[in-house]
């Protein structure tokens, strides 16, 4: 088992920048195996504006893509490879199921398993709660890949 990454180390590893980083930490992690982190919902995100004007809720695809960028934590934890070469493509999403609102002032803990591994192409399995209830669960497959591909 090894311990939290904080931002900074997220960042060195994703490709993401604001607006679009969906993890803000890293709390746990098992290489090969699972993670766990969160990301704070904050009402100064840009989607809260129009969606929906009077009540934001986080857009769906943005609670499954914090999935998807922990998971490309998870997968540079377990077998490391050259961020400035390479990264993670997400090839497909199966089985996502929205079970409550996401809004401002959320805490989205976020917890991704790896279901398999071939060569460069993972299959994870995620799920996004709040305060211990399920906001949304997905399966998903991604691949590393070259930055110039």
């Amino acid at each position: 088992m090894s311990t939290a990454l904080e931002i900074d180390r997220i960042l060195q590893i994703l490709p993401h920048r604001w607006p679009y980083v969906m993890v803000d930490r890293v709390t746990e992690f098992h290489p090969k195996e699972r993670i766990f982190g969160y990301k704070l919902v904050s009402i100064g995100e840009v989607w809260c504006q129009g969606h929906f004007p009077g009540r934001p809720i986080m857009p769906g695809v943005l609670v499954v893509e914090s999935m998807m960028q922990l998971s490309a934590v998870l997968a540079y934890a377990s077998d490391p490879f050259d961020v400035s070469t390479s990264l993670m493509y997400f090839l497909g999403i199966e089985k996502a199921k929205f079970r409550r609102p996401v809004i401002p002032g959320d805490k989205l803990d976020l917890e991704v398993n790896v279901v398999q591994q071939r060569t460069n192409v993972w299959k994870f399995r995620g799920e996004a709660c709040v305060e211990g209830s399920t906001a949304a669960t997905a399966e998903f497959i991604a691949s590393v890949v070259d930055r110039e591909a």
